[in-house]
């Protein structure tokens, strides 16, 4: 392509629709699956539960510390099928593209769409590519749907939690979103935040061989963990209580949201997630998710009660108690 720019004729159909397929896109995602180019995949689909995803990613800006938009699509598609027990196995990949776009960074994208699916085990099996006029986009979109196979027979969501049940988190909360804002904003904080985005079903995948009895899982993104818990306290009529002494929170994101106004309860991660699970098998879960990298800061940080019910509480750090509430919108939007 003699342009280092995208143009118009690139989702045209013709030359330069093909020239950026073969130039861009199969050297960065090339498997047998999507060698043929054709309309559709054909996957072989043995016996047993599958599980199916679709998400669409508008983050802005496109790079940030610790990931990109092409890390954070592939990411978010693992995360969602992981967090209902599924083996992620194929993912769909469709591109908005802004014309005018630098070709390095739709490279760069590419890139890290395909090494980080490679690594994960995953096939990026079909696609699509379009082209908007200039101003129509913020650079480039994407959208991906994911399949997996389930690796556990037992229904995962908030119809299955128990009173009881202990709550966990995997990591630091607030991370990701404290990160895009910093790169959009130009603000900097010390030590520098970097995005927590990072597939997690190698850490699924260790949890659920413990053999420990899981009753629901959600990776915290949109909404962080207040969004999340306030989700599953609403549709299981149950309560949830969580101590703020136990919550993973860096020294920095928790500046950074006292700074700005926003608590970090309500921010987003994209590799953290939230696991309920009876209390006598809480030790075994906890053991296995500290010893995976994504779970090294792991932490129980409270259980599920029966009353009050349809209600989140923090216990704060001299025993007060406050409602955590649903967030009624994005604090931090264009963040995924």
């Amino acid at each position: 392509m003699s342009d280092d720019r995208v143009l118009l004729a690139h989702g045209g159909g013709g030359r330069l629709t093909k020239q950026l397929i073969e130039q861009v896109f199969l050297p960065a995602l090339s498997n047998p699956a999507l060698a043929s180019l054709d309309d559709a995949a054909l996957l072989k689909l043995e016996p047993g539960g599958w599980a199916f995803t679709t998400d669409t990613y508008v983050v802005s800006p496109l790079f940030f510390p610790g990931g990109d938009i092409g890390k954070l699509a592939v990411c978010g598609t693992i995360n969602d099928l992981a967090v209902k027990g599924a083996r992620p196995l194929w993912l769909s990949l469709g591109v908005v593209l802004e014309e005018g776009l630098l070709l390095a960074d739709l490279r760069r994208v590419a890139e890290s769409i395909g090494s980080l699916a490679k690594a994960e085990g995953v096939a990026i099996v079909t696609g699509d590519t379009k082209v908007v006029e200039r101003g129509r986009c913020d650079g480039l979109y994407l959208n991906t749907a994911g399949i997996g196979r389930l690796a556990t027979p037992l229904p995962l969501g908030p119809a299955s939690i128990r009173p009881g049940d202990a709550v966990l988190v995997s990591g630091h909360l607030g991370d990701h979103g404290v990160a895009v804002l910093g790169r959009r904003t130009g603000i900097s904080f010390s030590p520098e935040v970097s995005s927590d985005c990072a597939p997690l079903w190698g850490l699924v995948d260790a949890v659920l061989g413990t053999g420990g009895r899981i009753h629901a899982m959600r990776d915290l993104t949109r909404g962080g963990l207040a969004g999340a818990l306030c989700d599953f306290a609403q549709s299981s009529g149950l309560g949830i209580r969580i101590s703020e002494g136990k919550l993973p929170i860096r020294k920095a994101v928790r500046g950074a949201c006292d700074l700005l106004g926003l608590d970090p309860l309500n921010v987003a991660n994209e590799g953290n997630l939230v696991i309920f699970c009876p209390p006598g098998d809480t030790a075994g879960v906890l053991k296995a998710m500290k010893s995976h990298p994504y779970g090294a800061s792991a932490a129980v940080i409270g259980e599920v009660c029966e009353e009050p019910g349809k209600t989140v509480l923090l216990v704060s750090n001299i025993g007060g108690e406050r409602i955590v509430d649903m967030p009624v919108g994005e604090d931090l939007p264009r963040i995924c």
